[in-house]
């Protein structure tokens, strides 16, 4: 265990580091930081965390710079994150606010997050099994043909063409839709397989034929769900900070794997505590970043997850409050 003057040393090694990439001597940590003891006793405390593990000298007569080790502690022992200013809480309210269905909520979501982190920013699509039904449309094409919808709670919509075994007049159409909608709106995806299996019984004999056909494309489309999706942005962030990485490209084919990036943000499913993952921590590929994620959804309901990709050198509480506010900006619209 490290004792509260060490450990603010050691913040203050990482805080240094993160602002100038440069390696941090005991002499700028006395002069820049009001520790209350001579640079004596500073190296001697920088000593001792090196020999722990938590800061290396990268060179012979360089100051130290952080390791994973160090920066897994100083973000564990980070008391609060950074505040956003008023110009980014209303920059984030302005921008979300004017998004009109859920395909624009996750294109104005990831790139306001590359923006205020300077970092490639990930948001996964919800997908259909954390969703419940809103409303089922019936559009008529022809007299036998339908454009079935399905809407959810997290604005996912689902469209089908219909074929139908008779033709149906726009009264009966009517009918069948407030029949779907009974059954089916306010209903969780995984429970609204049982409920359209009950549905056919409960038509008007002349019409099961069409529920039964109706039933089956709405049963395919649930069964058939779309493939898990991420949107990036901001990956030309990673030129910015090109000396933090020996090789780039590793990151870039790490990133370019949905399957990587959907398991990560799978571990932060919740959307009160953001999750940071640091260096070795971290899948092959990726074992020279830091991911930030968090969950989001409507009050405390996880949905699905965002974050950012950037180095282990990163502004560890501004980007943990910058993923946590939009996170919670984009719940509340899903939940609107």
């Amino acid at each position: 265990m490290l004792d509260d003057r060490k450990l603010e040393v050691l913040r203050a090694v990482v805080e240094d580091f993160v602002r100038t990439n440069e390696p941090v001597g005991s002499k700028h940590i006395v002069e820049r930081h009001n520790l209350g003891v001579s640079p004596a006793t500073v190296r001697n405390d920088m000593a001792t965390l090196e020999d722990e593990g938590y800061i290396a000298q990268p060179h012979t007569s360089a100051g130290r710079v952080p390791t994973d080790k160090g920066y897994r502690l100083f973000v564990d022992r980070l008391s609060q994150v950074k505040p956003l200013s008023t110009a980014e809480r209303r920059a984030i309210e302005s921008f979300l606010g004017g998004a009109v269905d859920l395909d624009d909520v996750v294109t104005r979501s990831v790139k306001l997050l590359a923006q205020l982190t300077r970092q490639v920013a990930v948001v996964q699509y919800p997908s259909l099994s954390r969703s419940a039904v809103r409303h089922v449309e019936l559009v008529h094409l022809t007299p036998s043909r339908l454009l079935v919808v399905l809407i959810t709670d997290t604005g996912r919509v689902e469209q089908r063409v219909v074929e139908l075994p008779v033709s149906i007049a726009d009264g009966q159409l009517d009918e069948l839709r407030t029949a779907l909608n009974r059954g089916l709106a306010g209903r969780h995806l995984d429970e609204a397989a049982s409920a359209l299996t009950s549905l056919p019984s409960g038509t008007r004999p002349e019409l099961r034929p069409v529920m039964t056909t109706l039933m089956t494309v709405i049963l395919e489309t649930l069964v058939e769900r779309a493939e898990e999706r991420v949107a990036l942005a901001g990956t030309a962030n990673l030129t910015a900070h090109s000396l933090d990485f020996p090789v780039i490209r590793p990151v870039l084919e790490a990133l370019e794997e949905q399957v990587v990036l959907l398991k990560l943000l799978g571990e932060a499913n919740d959307p009160t505590t953001v999750r940071v993952r640091i260096g070795d921590e971290n899948p092959e590929g990726l074992r020279s970043t830091s991911v930030v994620s968090i969950g989001y959804g409507p009050g405390e309901a996880s949905l699905a997850s965002l974050g950012v990709v950037g180095p282990t050198r990163m502004d560890y509480a501004g980007t943990m409050s910058a993923v946590r506010a939009v996170a919670r900006y984009v719940g509340d619209l899903l939940g609107s």
